[in-house]
Parts: C-alpha cells; sequence; structure tokens
C-alpha cells in the first residue's frame, strides 16, 4: 500500500520579491533598472538587500559592502528607511487578513497564511494565492511570490520555486513525489553545513534522505535528524500562529574599526544594552538565556552563553553577565562586531523542531 499525505490545512507563504530594494527603485524612478543594494555603502556596511539586477551579479544579502561592490563595480548604495518599509509592509499585512485571521508575519516581507477557512469561502489557496499577489501590485505596485501546499514546511520550498512575481501549488498528491525528487540543498532549514554533512553521507536528494532511518538521522544531525525525518514524509505539524512570539530578542553593533580590547568592548555593551532593553520593554518579558556574539576580522563568529533558573529582564543585570561573558576567555583576533540576546523567552514557541509527529493515513480531497 503506498503512502499517502494528510491534508487537512491549506497553507500559503506569501514572500516579497527583493523587497527593500524594490520599494526604493518603485519610489525613485531612477533607480529603476540599476543594480542596487540597500545598505553596505559604508566601507565596512554590509547589505541588507539587492535588487534582482545586482543578483545576477552575485550580490546577496549578508555580504559585506566591499564584496558586493568587487563583483558589481556599478552597484549603487542606498541606506535603508525602515519606517517605509512597515508602512508598505502594513498596507500588504492588511490585504492578508482581509481574507483570513490567520497569518503569521516572519518579517516585513513574508507571511504565513491558513486559509482552511477563509473569509471569502473560496475552496481554492491557489486561487487565494493569485488574487492576493495581484491586490499586492494593485495597491503597492510590488511584486510577491507565492507557494502552497498542505504545511508550512512545504509552502515555504514552493514559493521560492518560481522567483520573481510567481507561485507553485503542490498539492497532496504531488507531495511525496516532489520530495522524492527535490535536491537536498533545497529543503528549508538545509545550510551549508548541514549539507556538505549529508553529502558525505550519501544524502543528495529527498530520496536518498528518505531511505535513512531516523535513528540514523538523529545520530548525525540530532534532534534536526528527526525533522528531516518527519518532513520527507510530508509531516509537519507546525500551525500557522497570529501571535507569533520571538524565540530571542537582540541588538549588535558592527564598529567603524576593529577593537582589540575587552576594555574597549565593555565601553560599547552600554550601548547595545541600552537598545536591548528598549526591545525588551517592548515584548514584555524576560528571558533565562544571555548570549554574547563576538564577530572576529576573519568574519568567524563566536558565541558565549549563560543560562539562569529564572527570567531576567533588567538592564543592569543583563550588561552584569555580558561583561562576565566578555571576560570568560581571551579574544582570538580584533572585532568588528559585538552583540547580546536575551532567549528562552517567557511563552516562546516550541522549536519547529520538536513536535509531534502524525500519522501518514489517508489523503482528504478537496481542491489547492
Amino acid at each position: 500500500m503506498s503512502e499517502k499525505i494528510v491534508a487537512d490545512r491549506k497553507i500559503i507563504h506569501v514572500d516579497m520579491d527583493a523587497f527593500y530594494a524594490s520599494v526604493e527603485q518603485r519610489d525613485n524612478p531612477k533607480l529603476r533598472g540599476l543594480p542596487l543594494a540597500v545598505g553596505g555603502g559604508m566601507e565596512r556596511g554590509v547589505v541588507a538587500a539587492a535588487s534582482y539586477e545586482a543578483r545576477t551579479f552575485g550580490v546577496r544579502s549578508a555580504m559585506s559592502g566591499r564584496v558586493a561592490k568587487r563583483l558589481c563595480p556599478d552597484l549603487v548604495f542606498v541606506s535603508p528607511r525602515f519606517d517605509r518599509y512597515k508602512e508598505v509592509s502594513e498596507k500588504i499585512r492588511q490585504i492578508f487578513y482581509s481574507y483570513t485571521d490567520l497569518v503569521e508575519p516572519l518579517s516585513l516581507d513574508e507571511a504565513y497564511l491558513d486559509v482552511t477557512e477563509n473569509k471569502f469561502k473560496n475552496p481554492s489557496a491557489t486561487l487565494i494565492a493569485e488574487e492576493i499577489r495581484k491586490q499586492i501590485f494593485e495597491k503597492t505596485e510590488l511584486h510577491a511570490s507565492a507557494g502552497i501546499s498542505i504545511n508550512k514546511f512545504m509552502a515555504k520550498i514552493a514559493s521560492d520555486w518560481n522567483k520573481p512575481n510567481g507561485q507553485k501549488t503542490i498539492p497532496p498528491e504531488e507531495v511525496l513525489p516532489f520530495l522524492a525528487q527535490l535536491e537536498i540543498k533545497k529543503f528549508y532549514g538545509v545550510g551549508k553545513k548541514t549539507k556538505d554533512r549529508m553529502y558525505q553521507l550519501g544524502i543528495f536528494t529527498g530520496a536518498d534522505l528518505k531511505h535513512k532511518s531516523e535513528a540514523f538521522l538523529t545520530d548525525n544531525f540530532g534532534k534536526s535528524g528527526a525533522h528531516f525525518y518527519r518532513v520527507v514524509r510530508g509531516v509537519h505539524t507546525s500551525e500557522v500562529k497570529p501571535e507569533r512570539i520571538p524565540k530571542s530578542i537582540g541588538a549588535e553593533r558592527t564598529f567603524s574599526q576593529n577593537l582589540t580590547s575587552e576594555i574597549f568592548l565593555e565601553e560599547k555593551l552600554l550601548q547595545i544594552t541600552t537598545a536591548l532593553d528598549r526591545r525588551i520593554q517592548r515584548h514584555k518579558g524576560g528571558g533565562k538565556t544571555i548570549t554574547l556574539k563576538i564577530k572576529y576580522s576573519d568574519f568567524t563568529i563566536q558565541t558565549r552563553s549563560k543560562t539562569f533558573g529564572h527570567y531576567i529582564s533588567d538592564q543592569s543585570l543583563i550588561l552584569e553577565h555580558s561583561k562576565d561573558l566578555l571576560y570568560q576567555e581571551k579574544l582570538k583576533d580584533s572585532v568588528r562586531l559585538i552583540g547580546v540576546s536575551l532567549s528562552n523567552l517567557k511563552g516562546s514557541e516550541t522549536s519547529i523542531q520538536q513536535e509531534t509527529t502524525s500519522p501518514l493515513i489517508e489523503q482528504l480531497q478537496f481542491p489547492f
């Protein structure tokens, strides 16, 4: 008997196309058609977003401005305008809410929607996604891509399939065949290190992954192994959560010049924890784990953490423990960035990799 998928939900993942860069090009016609990077213009700046014209040269977000300029000498840099992006994002979310209240924003430019039961009683999630993308363009002049499937994992993969300005539906009966032929590097959550490890183990496609036992995957990838075992079988039970609680709250700073002494870094911690304190107050809660992030001049990252048996939110305590973490061991090199985050927050949601499995039983029949 062949495996079948439980398909009792219709999930859409909407992802705006090069959102920050597209807003800049829309607001300033002179920038249209040019290779554009938001941020990154300073000597030590980092690219926050790149237009599709820039991406053809290999420019990507999180890339240093220096590297981006080397790849694309004609690259145009603009400063980010986050208030403007938030304003546009709010208009887009209002479109989402006109279809369903089950909207889980992931950032300013992407969100999950559960349209199983929707306000227009439209049985087709595919048609709803088309309507949403059309409304977004009519009201903002911006393009969006969408993925439609039976769960968040599949919808996320599908939204990247026909970018930019496209969409893909993976209906219940196509989920398992689709995953079987999918390259492992395209599985959502598989980064470079995991991909390389899977290649070493002879795992190149979903079919290869499915041939591995849960024990084998857990031995090699820990809790992530159990997650991979489930999702390659189409099982992902995470619900769309309208009140999505962040897993951590943090603040960090990149310095204009590398710092070589803990004493200089200690001075920066006050500024960072002050910014962090404002975010904690907005969150109205505390956390049990403080993490100090250090990025060295060679771009390697080191983290040092401390977990408590109680929740803390007081800035003076966070600053004190951040200093303790700073002096926990000697610096390996000069430092270009330092950050402090608070995690293990009150009411934070369970990890995507710790959810229970659902039985693989009969497929429910309804239009996608």
